[in-house]
């Protein structure tokens, strides 16, 4: 069928049309560069740890990264802004073709994020510059000793008597530092102490005093160790201080690591189009694989998944879009689609690896590749516990809390995201309300899985309000990111839904995806009553939120010809 493909992203047949003009000249130029320069090379190039010399060469001969990511307040073209749209087309692109190519974009957007949040004129319009010579970028955050604890950094800055500094200290885990014409790289004064002691300054990786050390990976990404040894940093250098460096910091990943879900989706798309157009060719026992029910099982649920994945992100991309002072909900759908897309992802992996078995080792595939990658994202912005930890602060007030917003619409305007850049401090999180989750469920309340779903979810309002983890519990962090795991799936199924309402998706898909989230409901319910420290009353209540998805075997079977359609839909040239 052909809405099964359509769904997924076919380089065959992408044409982006929903984008302007040079917008779409752009993706499919990129997708053009890749498939001509084919699977083999593209393997090669992954397994040999080759440096993505030739492709910043492309992306900067078409002006890719400057189109893409310079913000309308700082364009020289036209065609210039930063539209989350058209960066999360372009995150699946790469995904799609390796990790490696997406990650010097990716980063590059991270090292951009302290510039473009920065007062100082004279960093962006050199930022700008950079980008329009085919730069890349890098975000010097995270050290060695300390992670991304930004309370403890070991980068100093000390005063050099003439409103300067010089700077010394490492900087470890930082893409692009290798290449980068700008690092934006995070410190702290020796002369002050506490908050406002914090600088965000901007470093050249060619200059003298900067000390490239190594790359901390085996990979053609290169992921840096640096050190600065009294570095010159001037005035003009200086992108923020005090408390406004800190909150640059992480409003720099709320818009930066956004990125890693549809990285996540390409990845799975290209690896699904191998694994089922290997199992449908693959004869066992006289029978195609295909055959046998549980791969069907398995490819089904890896495929709803991914559409599943796909509905998500793409709905969250609006509430980026929208967002405002006034409304902040974007701040939960980000470590949303940083935790639960990029695990979605992991599990459509596994899922088509247990049909393709050993095929998913060879060298010659794009999978085996894959099946490295995605474990990557979840782990890249801190990991799963951490996202949990903050998509908890949300709980109580998405769903008992919520409050009147305008709707949101499909953003695939070509508008420049300028509150990104200027999104205030970086607290309040427990304060950020809601509109209602429920009516995204209501308008499909005649879908059977998705009505035995909306009781798990009632469910889980009715244990906020009688039997959430009390004073002592809340320091169990074990139990809380079970609790987390059953909010992260409402949260997951409501934007599903919504982007459903908006896109038409056809209900027998949606009620496919929807037994599948019935059983990770359970799951995870189940996980909780087993916890150390569940009391009585939580037991009870996980047991009693168990539900069995409703089955339809011809639902299934027909969901099943959708999945079967793919083999043979994609596949690279050599």
């Amino acid at each position: 069928m052909a809405e099964s493909a359509s769904l997924l992203f076919n380089p065959r047949t992408y044409d982006p049309e929903h984008f302007d003009p040079e917008t779409r000249r752009l993706l499919r130029a990129t997708v053009d560069w890749f498939e001509e320069r084919g699977k083999r090379r593209l393997i090669e190039d992954y397994r040999s740890r080759a440096w993505l010399g030739d492709f910043l060469a492309f992306a900067a001969e078409e002006g890719l990264f400057a189109t893409f990511l310079t913000p309308a307040a700082a364009a020289e073209g036209t065609d210039q802004r930063w539209d989350t749209a058209r960066i999360a087309a372009l995150n699946e692109i790469f995904g799609f073709y390796g990790l490696d190519y997406w990650y010097a974009w990716q980063v590059t957007i991270l090292g951009l994020g302290p510039v473009w949040q920065s007062d100082n004129a004279e960093a962006r319009a050199r930022a700008a510059e950079l980008l329009a010579q085919g730069e890349v970028f890098a975000f010097g955050l995270s050290e060695k000793t300390h992670g991304a604890d930004i309370y403890s950094t070991d980068m100093l800055l000390t005063p050099d008597g003439n409103g300067g500094f010089l700077a010394s200290g490492s900087k470890y885990y930082i893409g692009n530092g290798n290449a980068a014409g700008l690092v934006s790289v995070f410190g702290r004064r020796t002369d002050v102490e506490g908050p406002d002691g914090y600088v965000f300054f901007a470093a050249d990786s060619r200059h003298d005093a900067y000390h490239l050390v190594k790359n901390v990976v085996d990979s053609s990404k290169y992921v840096s160790e640096f050190r600065l040894a009294d570095y010159p940093v001037a005035p003009a250098d200086i992108l923020h201080t005090g408390r406004a460096a800190f909150d640059a910091a992480l409003n720099t990943v709320n818009v930066g690591k956004f990125n890693l879900c549809t990285a996540s989706i390409g990845i799975c798309e290209h690896a699904m189009y191998e694994a089922v157009t290997h199992a449908s060719n693959r004869i066992l026992y006289g029978r195609p694989v295909t055959a046998f029910p549980h791969v069907r099982r398995e490819l089904t649920d890896a495929y709803v998944r991914l559409v599943g994945m796909k509905l998500f992100s793409d709905r969250a991309v609006d509430y980026f879009r929208s967002a405002g002072p006034d409304d902040r909900r974007y701040l939960l759908f980000n470590p949303m689609t940083k935790m639960k897309v990029t695990t979605e992802g992991e599990k459509v992996i596994d899922l088509m690896w247990d049909v393709i078995a050993a095929k998913g080792f060879e060298r010659d595939n794009y999978f085996a590749q894959a099946a490295i990658e995605i474990r990557g994202l979840p782990k890249l912005e801190g990991t799963v516990h951490v996202n949990l930890a903050l998509i908890l602060k949300f709980m109580r007030n998405h769903l008992l809390n919520p409050a009147e917003y305008p709707a949101v619409p499909s953003r695939l305007d070509a508008a420049d995201d300028d509150f990104l850049f200027r999104q205030g401090p970086a607290r309040g999180l427990g304060s950020v309300r809601f509109h209602d989750w429920r009516p995204a469920f209501d308008a499909y309340a005649e879908v059977p899985n998705v009505a035995r779903f909306r009781e798990q979810a009632d469910a889980l309002c009715a244990f906020v309000e009688t039997a959430a983890p009390d004073e002592e519990q809340s320091r169990d962090l074990d139990l809380l990111l079970a609790v987390g795991q059953l909010f992260a799936l409402v949260v997951h199924g409501q934007l599903i839904l919504e982007q459903a309402r908006l896109t038409g998706l056809d209900e027998d898909l949606l009620d496919e995806l929807f037994a599948v989230l019935v059983r990770d409901f359970s799951a995870h319910a189940v996980e909780l009553h087993g916890k150390d420290s569940a009391t009585e009353a939580q037991q009870e209540w996980a047991l009693g939120a168990v539900r069995r998805p409703v089955v339809d075997a011809e639902r299934s079977a027909r969901i099943w010809e959708r999945v079967e359609a793919l083999s043979g839909a994609y596949e690279m040239a050599e």
